[in-house]
């Protein structure tokens, strides 16, 4: 089983373009959706991802926070865009850009298409209570709030947020 202990913020600034060594495009589906998480009817949400010339199946716990399970498999590229077709809700569209910061390295997600305008930075850590230096670009953090999972933005896209879900 794998463990994920992931902490997520919002980028408040361009700074960390400069220091972006990489970029990867990544287009990704759910094969559930955020209702059948929230109502219990599922306990895990299901990933369909191309991410450059790869692609994965993506398992994932469905608490809250910064730990999960998370169980990856890779998947041939003409499967995946089949399973893509069945995917429930959206598809989100993003870059990831790949930043060294503090020792560590954070992802950086710029989002295309209706989630246009989010920009969101994460880190895996090795264990829940490992310290790290957070960047300037990164603010607030928003590990626990479920709007910002890529899940959520499937079914709710940033450009359907009102004025209070942005704030």
């Amino acid at each position: 089983m794998g463990i994920e202990i992931e902490r997520k913020f919002l980028v408040t600034s361009d700074d960390w373009r400069a220091a972006a060594h990489a970029v990867i495009p990544m287009a990704q589906g759910y094969i559930n959706d955020m209702a059948a998480m929230d109502s219990g009817a599922q306990k895990a949400s299901v990933r369909v991802r191309i991410q450059g010339e790869a692609a994965y199946l993506n398992i994932k716990s469905r608490e809250l926070g910064h730990t999960r399970q998370e169980f990856d498999y890779p998947v041939p590229v003409d499967e995946a865009r089949e399973l893509l077709a069945l995917c429930v809700g959206g598809l989100v569209d993003k870059r990831r850009h790949l930043v060294r910061h503090g020792g560590l390295l954070w992802e950086v997600d710029e989002f295309l298409g209706d989630n246009a305008g989010l920009v969101v930075a994460e880190v895996e850590l090795e264990s829940a209570d490992q310290s790290f230096e957070k960047p300037d670009w990164a603010g607030a953090e928003v590990t626990d709030e479920a709007r910002y999972y890529n899940l959520a933005l499937a079914s709710h896209p940033y450009s359907q947020w009102s004025a209070a879900e942005r704030a």
